[in-house]
């Protein structure tokens, strides 16, 4: 076993069931001639973590041996401080590129930017990574001979403040960029246009191929969707789009948020599409303009299994105030045809069909959401499960991120299909989301109590 030139033992490619094949005999063209590689890990929370990387470096050693980071990436909060449930030593796991993910940056002249597997010294797949966590629930798809095609669309607030001013603010009294609600609206939106069009252009830029964009329901807020590809690229494209949309905000000295819900407006969501085909390529949720009957127990299993996996939707405190009545946001375990009321919609038809998952907000990582819906669906096709009726009450989804992280840590269907390690990971990133903010005190403790108890 070699090292990587920081230090750490390289990792031998592995092979087998769950771990995706990584070429490498030649160097994917976005960093053939790049003179800085951004080399990024997909965190917990669906945010990239990595290290800037000279292209020369990059494609003479780290494409073969890996690059060291330090392994509690994967177990730390929004703030980087470490789960209290690590039991590591701040030691090493090993960044394996994957060349595939490879992408330019137009708005960092000379630099691309390749997503990473986390692997042990051994060549052995973290398991708690997001992307292997998604890649396992992937993997038993293929094993029945589908596969899975997602696209998301995920919303965002824009403020005519930057990042730094917002900051300096406490991230108060910011000014959104529309005055009023612009959804599909063709005016009113001019002080978003020239932030919007450097989005679309740099992510055109990037490979990403575009489908829609407009205005949304709180002012301020922008919509851009992307065509759909199959499961793990979809994802991949999501975070890349949502850390390439924050650089380029910050270059136009804009502030955009993701967050849930920003204020007692509308909130930011990221609904996803999912249909599966089979073998042949062939759609199989459609069956005479209907539901096949795959297409029902897959729909079926998601159903089920929605309030126990509501936490892969919903990782933050943030998050259950976007899920509460009134908000235009799914609250019960419900679904109907081309009924946005509701957690799931079936919208499309023929080879379109597919399933809108209405649970995620904008703070969701992709790969977990992905990997929940894909995981409960094979619950019902395993099991059968019958397709309650349209409509309906629907049980329940959890209300605050205690009760979410309760019903997913007692989920005997999340342990059969996670693994009792990733399951205990994620609950405890929602412990550590609890106890931050269990040992704050939050200006409405101040104003209610600060002169008058």
């Amino acid at each position: 076993m070699t090292a990587t030139a920081n230090g750490s033992a390289a990792a031998p490619a592995p092979s087998g069931p769950g771990v995706a094949a990584a070429p490498r005999a030649a160097v994917a063209s976005p960093v053939a001639e790049a003179a800085e590689v951004v080399l990024a890990l997909p965190d917990l929370y669906g945010r990239l973590q990595g290290t800037r990387l000279a292209g020369d470096f990059f494609r003479e050693q780290v494409v073969s041996d890996g690059y060291g980071a330090c392994d509690y990436l994967l177990s730390a909060d929004v703030e980087m401080q470490a789960s209290a449930r690590y039991t590591g030593n701040y030691g090493d796991f090993v960044l394996r590129p994957d060349l595939r993910t490879a992408r330019p940056l137009p708005w960092r002249n000379g630099t691309a930017l390749v997503l990473a597997d986390a692997v042990d010294r051994d060549g052995t797949p973290v398991p708690v990574a997001p992307r292997q966590i998604l890649r396992t629930q992937l993997d038993r798809l293929t094993a029945r001979g589908l596969t899975a095609l997602v696209g998301t669309e995920l919303e965002f607030l824009v403020f005519t403040e930057s990042y730094r001013e917002a900051f300096a603010g406490d991230y108060r009294g910011l000014r959104t960029a529309s005055r009023y609600n612009s959804d599909y609206a063709l005016t009113g939106l001019g002080e978003l246009d020239d932030l919007v069009g450097r989005l679309l252009r740099g992510m055109a830029g990037a490979g990403l191929r575009i489908e829609s964009a407009r205005g949304e329901v709180h002012p301020g807020q922008y919509e851009i969707v992307f065509r759909y590809a199959e499961a793990m690229d979809a994802c991949d494209g999501h975070v890349f789009y949502k850390t390439g949309a924050k650089q380029i905000a910050e270059a136009a000295g804009r502030a955009i948020t993701f967050m849930p819900k920003f204020d007692q407006g509308e909130g930011n969501s990221c609904h996803v599409h999912l249909s599966l085909r089979d073998a042949s390529d062939r759609p199989v949720f459609d069956r005479d303009g209907g539901l096949s009957a795959l297409a029902e127990h897959f729909l079926a299993g998601v159903l089920a299994c929605a309030p126990a996996f509501t936490l892969l939707c919903a990782p933050s405190l943030n998050a259950y105030k976007r899920l509460s009545p009134d908000a235009f946001a799914p609250t019960a375990a419900a679904w109907g045809t081309d009924d946005r009321t509701r957690a799931v919609r079936v919208v499309g038809a023929g080879p379109s069909l597919r399933f809108e998952h209405r649970i995620a907000g904008g703070d969701a990582n992709p790969y977990l959401v992905v990997a929940g819906i894909v995981a409960s669906g094979l619950y019902g096709i395993e099991r059968e499960l019958p397709l309650p009726p349209p409509g309906g009450d629907g049980e329940p989804l959890p209300r605050t991120l205690e009760s979410a992280a309760r019903c997913w840590r007692g989920s005997a269907v999340a342990r059969e299909a996670f693994g009792d390690t990733v399951v205990e990971h994620l609950a405890a990133a929602a412990d550590a989301e609890l106890a931050a903010f269990a040992a704050t005190t939050t200006d409405w403790e101040r104003h209610r109590g600060f002169e008058r108890l």
